[in-house]
């Protein structure tokens, strides 16, 4: 039965590989894989465990109770991203993003590389790199005209916010994955991933600074643009600075993640319903206009834009997974994958290396029932990194990659030849510096 088990979480996962070949969305699979799944399971009375990390052992259980527990977990994670979500939505329903263009000031292509690159590293820190890269491509798009010049830019924008979503447990899912199952806590995941993560943007950036593609001056429109709302930059700041609050609320009440990711959301809620109210109209960037006083809420807007099949393709292959975990698969195949590499250095940089085929979410979640290394453990780091940053070497390798992919329509084959390189030589100069850190500074 533990056969079919596989066959199914295969299939489930090639279908949402090839989710743009078969032109299914990814949730699909994801939730009919994850509810196959656990009904082979029940059907079959099939037993369950827990991992008990600390002994290292599996405890049995009982399928309710390991299902609850699974969801739980899950939930947590979920709640967290729709409300992040929900907070960058009320920022853009401001327009507040419009802000970050009054920053560009110069029209050489080699100082934009590094203004883009820079902003994308910390945006995708704060804001997730999906939507750091959103953003940047959207003022790309305002600044540069030449199309084969954008490509270029859009590249090294995919290499720097996968980048620097590595080092931030807010920064991507796959470490705020790591962060609200209590793998890694924040001020250990900054020290011991920030500078890897550095040296990932910077090295192919510096490579690429020397392309004729980044010689000369652009001809862009660099006027100053009417605000659409002049609450726009306070809602930016308010916004950002309540997502950067998350960690350090975790810090101080040790409650879990998403509890202080909603008491963000309730304050810059709070605050953009005071100004909706005003006697003024924002104008939001689909062209629609919310009169003040009427029954247009912001909040209530923002929320009707939330990316909720990506928020169902997270339930389905965390549950799925979960599946896995509990029949103690995913335990059994750490034991043989510990003897066949004895080294786990090149484990988890073939997790990183195969985050660029396949999605890096599964990946982590998987390496989650397969390690029950303790808190802060190098590995969990190291995890974070690879799985962050090993995306950037395909365009389908992570979500600012394919949101790229499809704002700029890049060829999957020109970025292979183009861009795929340096991600790879960021990717390993990184995994580097991060070895070195840590057995001979760090932990030496």
């Amino acid at each position: 039965m533990e056969t079919i088990i596989i066959i199914v979480f295969l299939a489930g996962y090639l279908a949402i590989t090839l989710e743009h070949n078969l032109k299914i969305d990814k949730l699909i699979p994801a939730l009919a894989m994850m509810a196959i799944l656990w009904a082979i399971i029940a059907l079959n009375h099939m037993s369950v465990f827990e991992v008990n990390a600390e002994l290292r052992e599996l405890e049995p259980s009982h399928i309710d109770e390991i299902l609850l527990h699974h969801l739980g977990k899950t939930a947590e994670i979920l709640v967290f991203l729709i409300g992040a979500m929900t907070i960058v939505e009320i920022i853009d329903y401001f327009d507040g993003f419009a802000t970050i263009k009054g920053y560009i000031r110069t029209r050489s292509k080699k100082k934009l590389l590094w203004l883009f690159s820079i902003l994308a590293f910390i945006l995708s820190a704060i804001i997730d790199n999906l939507t750091a890269t959103i953003v940047l491509i959207t003022i790309l798009q305002k600044v540069i005209s030449d199309r084969n010049t954008r490509l270029w830019f859009a590249g090294m924008i995919i290499i720097a916010a996968n980048a620097g979503g590595a080092w931030s447990p807010i920064g991507d899912v796959t470490t705020t994955m790591l962060w609200i199952a209590n793998k890694v806590t924040a001020g250990q995941l900054v020290i011991h991933v920030l500078i890897p993560s550095i040296v990932c943007m910077v090295i192919p950036v510096l490579v690429a600074g020397n392309y004729k593609a980044f010689k000369g001056v652009i001809d862009g429109d660099f006027a100053a643009e009417e605000p659409k709302s002049k609450y726009g930059s306070i809602m930016l700041y308010l916004g950002l600075g309540s997502i950067v609050f998350v960690p350090f609320f975790k810090t101080i009440t040790h409650l879990p993640p998403y509890v202080g990711m909603m008491l963000s959301l309730a304050v810059v809620a709070t605050f953009a319903e005071i100004y909706s109210n005003k006697k003024f109209s924002i104008s939001t960037i689909d062209g629609g206009e919310h009169e003040a006083g009427g029954h247009h809420s912001p909040v209530h807007n923002s929320l009707s834009k939330i990316e909720l099949p990506s928020i169902l393709f997270f339930l389905g292959i965390l549950l799925a997974v979960a599946a896995l975990e509990s029949l103690g698969l995913l335990f059994h195949y750490a034991a043989s994958l510990n003897e066949a590499i004895p080294n786990t250095d090149i484990v988890v940089m073939l997790f990183g290396v195969g985050s660029a085929v396949i999605d890096n979410v599964p990946l982590v979640a998987a390496s989650m029932g397969m390690f029950g290394e303790s808190l802060d453990s190098p590995l969990w780091h190291f995890i974070a990194y690879s799985a962050g940053t090993g995306g950037s070497m395909l365009i389908i390798g992570s979500a600012a990659g394919v949101v790229a992919m499809g704002m700029e329509k890049i060829d999957f084959f020109w970025y292979l030849k183009k861009i795929a390189w340096l991600a790879f030589i960021g990717f390993i100069s990184g995994a580097g510096v991060f070895i070195l850190l840590r057995d001979f500074v760090l932990h030496g």
